[in-house]
């Protein structure tokens, strides 16, 4: 019988989107795995339907030889000491984003080693990758190395997620955390959501039928981004029509032009100084407040009556967890 990728027990602290799909897949890879998770919570009876060992997180990271540190990034800061305190002398820990790591001020325990192993792509397509034979590529860093070892652990706990599978990218802390939020804010929330919001709101102040600006600038957006994701851009252009690719070459640019890219490189300037951790820091202190309001805003936004009303719901969304929501 060939050796288990990692010795363990591995606990997974957290079974959110990412926690779930790693434990899985980990558990399939023959890794021994247990679940810290809050009693009472979604996240503990989720985890007991699935046959893992559930406990407190505390409890979770005192049994374990890798903990693997998948909590909402702003609640670890407040639950690092404990953690800190309650892992074995010499325990590892795995982290899925830099974010605490590069603006957390997390004091690290010194015999530990302490690595990221993040996947590029959420938790249910880490899953489906796997279970299909296949692999989701993974950025993997190195905070901590106190063993000499530290490397080889993030290869071998990648290669237990199916990562390995697919492509392995050795980066800094650094570079995975400022790149990731960039994308997130220019590109895969923040501008995509903008941009689809506001050409909604150019065709029906304009007078078309919302559930038609909805199905032209919301509904489809998938069927090109799959097209974008397996042949590149220049794929893309080779799959649609010569009107749609004169459009795309001499309109495009004005859509996302100087005025775009000025404000691209002022969002990451603010990445990179630290200001975009400090106010969202400063937020979830204040308890949310303004984000949670901007959500209920944007929630009653005519753009999703007009999703109910253009497709079919069980058929085109998929639910989802509140991020904030750790279990």
């Amino acid at each position: 019988m060939s050796r288990p990728p990692l010795e363990g027990p591995v606990a997974v602290l957290g079974f959110g989107n990412q926690g779930e799909a790693q434990a899985l897949n980990l558990r399939d890879s023959g890794c021994d795995v247990l679940v810290g998770a809050r009693s009472g919570g979604g996240g503990e009876s989720r985890a007991l339907a699935h046959g893992f060992p559930v406990s407190p997180i505390a409890e979770a990271t005192s049994r374990a030889r890798v903990v693997a540190v998948l909590l909402p990034d702003e609640v670890v800061p407040s639950l690092w000491d404990e953690l800190r305190a309650a892992a074995k002398v010499g325990a590892a820990f795995v982290f899925a984003h830099g974010f605490n790591l590069l603006y957390g001020a997390l004091r690290l325990p010194e015999r530990s080693d302490v690595i990221l192993v993040s996947p590029t792509g959420p938790g249910r397509i880490l899953r489906e990758r796997y279970r299909a034979g296949f692999g989701l590529p993974a950025y993997l860093a190195v905070a901590q190395d106190a063993t000499g070892n530290a490397w080889g652990l993030a290869e071998r706990y990648a290669a237990a997620l199916g990562s390995a599978r697919a492509r392995l990218w050795r980066t800094t802390v650094r570079e995975e955390t400022e790149v990731d939020l960039f994308g997130e804010q220019a590109v895969l929330c923040g501008g995509m959501n903008a941009l689809v919001t506001t050409a909604f709101e150019v065709l029906v102040a304009a007078g078309y039928s919302p559930e038609i600006a909805y199905l032209e600038c919301v509904h489809q957006l998938k069927y090109l981004a799959d097209l974008l994701h397996e042949r590149g851009v220049a794929g893309l252009r080779r799959d649609i029509s010569g009107t749609a690719l004169f459009g795309d070459l001499t309109r495009g640019p004005r859509v996302v032009g100087a005025p775009a890219r000025a404000e691209m490189e002022r969002l990451l300037e603010e990445i990179r100084s630290g200001a975009f951790a400090r106010e969202w820091l400063a937020e979830v202190a204040n308890g949310r407040k303004a984000l949670d309001e901007k959500v209920a805003r944007a929630a009653r936004h005519p753009i999703e009556t007009a999703c109910a009303h253009a497709v079919e719901p069980e058929v085109e969304q998929i639910p989802s967890e509140p991020s904030h929501e750790w279990p």
